[in-house]
């Protein structure tokens, strides 16, 4: 079995406060010796759902639950019902492409379900509201500018406004998740994971107006709807994913090397340029670019390809991480240094998980790889000294752990 590698176990690691963290607590010997007579194929627990901030949280989907209300009544209300609920099972298509993706991003430590509904909802919702007042301003002083008509507001629309506008409202509700749910907010994957959540929540209803719009407009399905649907439902159903998954990068650099609040804003700023540059790419080449399609073919595709390039280099870099901070538990005592590649690396776990179908144990599998990965991201918030609460979280983590190991092969006698 390959793992990655492990030596310098603390290398690249950046710490706040410039020193690094104590190691781990040595495990009582009733426990190292239990963790030495597991080791076998099934090491299991699957991983207990985080459980963030739960007043926070509830209320900000009461909040954002009654803005999406408020949209829907908002496209109900231009469309028309027929029209909304045929551009919105059509709008389903490109967010279902999007669900699986970001499923995959997220599967190495899967973000808390609740906090990803509200980013989407924050998408879906407060981004769009963010994004129709604003038109509704710009449209007037523009056209008055300009003269009704002239023309002017599409272009500036397009690869001006839409780009600050759109992409400083979904990158705010990363931003927001950082300031106040840092405990969930691990690295650059986690920013990606939300920035994604936001972005595809957006597409979403813009989708709908999209496709209603044009349903609307020709009466029923046409080619023009057609091509409508090609373009923003098969080829760049990732576009918007794409564009603010920059300001999502960025600031989990930003989480990832312990900043606070200002380097959170910092970040944020700088992930933001690019995220608008790639967004008035794709919209500026309606109006420059003969053949779109040989420009997405061109430029577009290397771009998507570009991005899941990094995705799967930060992946890698994750299972890195986890298979490090474990190595420092298994130093320890916590766990048998074999048990190490089946926690922490890809093939290690799919061994596991095959070992712990045949003996009908998978759930209690899963959980166990869940909370050791949640022990390593643990640990890393302690070496940065980004969270007080993480101290509290290792001691429930290593408490669940030694129980699950004891519900998978027993407890020593």
């Amino acid at each position: 079995m390959t793992t990655p590698n492990s030596s310098g176990m603390i290398a690249d690691l950046p710490v706040s406060a410039g020193t690094i963290a104590e190691a781990p607590t040595l495990a009582p010997a009733d426990i190292t010796e239990h963790a030495e007579q597991a080791v076998q194929a099934g090491l299991t627990m699957t991983a207990r759902r985080h459980r963030a901030g739960p007043a926070l949280l509830i209320f900000g989907l009461i909040v954002l639950s009654l803005a999406a209300l408020g949209v829907a009544v908002y496209l109900i209300n231009g469309l028309g019902p027929n029209a909304f609920a045929l551009g919105g099972m059509m709008a389903l298509v490109p967010l279902s492409i999007v669900f699986f993706g970001v499923r995959w991003i997220d599967r190495w430590e899967p973000e808390p379900r609740l906090l990803v509904f509200v980013a989407f909802l924050w998408g879906a919702a407060v981004a769009v509201i963010i994004a129709l007042v604003v038109d509704y301003r710009v449209s007037d002083w523009v056209n008055s500018a300009a003269g009704p008509g002239s023309g002017a507001y599409d272009f500036f629309g397009a690869t001006i406004q839409a780009p600050l506008v759109e992409e400083g409202s979904k990158g705010l509700g990363v931003l927001l998740i950082f300031l106040l749910a840092r405990k969930y907010f691990d690295g650059p994957i986690d920013g990606i994971v939300y920035a994604a959540w936001i972005a595809g929540g957006f597409a979403f209803t813009e989708n709908i107006l999209y496709f209603g719009g044009q349903l609307l407009h020709s009466g029923g399905f046409d080619g023009d709807i057609g091509s409508i649907f090609l373009v923003r439902g098969i080829m760049s159903p990732f576009a918007h994913v794409m564009f603010t998954m920059c300001t999502g990068l960025a600031i989990g650099f930003a989480a990832r090397r312990g900043y606070g609040p200002v380097g959170g804003i910092l970040f944020f700023f700088i992930g933001l340029a690019p995220a608008m540059f790639l967004h008035a790419l794709w919209n500026g080449a309606l109006y420059f670019v003969g053949n779109f399609f040989g420009y997405y073919i061109a430029v577009q595709f290397p771009l998507f390809l570009l991005a899941v390039t990094i995705v799967i280099f930060l992946r890698r870099k994750e299972e890195k991480l986890t298979y490090d901070r474990l190595s420092e538990y298994a130093a320890a005592g916590w766990f048998a240094p074999d048990e190490v590649p089946a926690l922490a690396t890809g093939r290690g776990r799919r061994i596991a998980m095959a070992w712990a179908r045949q003996h009908g144990k998978a759930p209690a599998m899963r959980r166990y790889i869940g909370d050791a990965t949640g022990l390593a991201f643990a640990r890393q918030r302690i070496i940065t000294g980004r969270d007080k609460g993480a101290r509290s979280d290792e001691a429930a983590l290593l408490g669940a752990i030694v129980e699950s190991r004891k519900a998978l092969v027993g407890t020593p006698g």
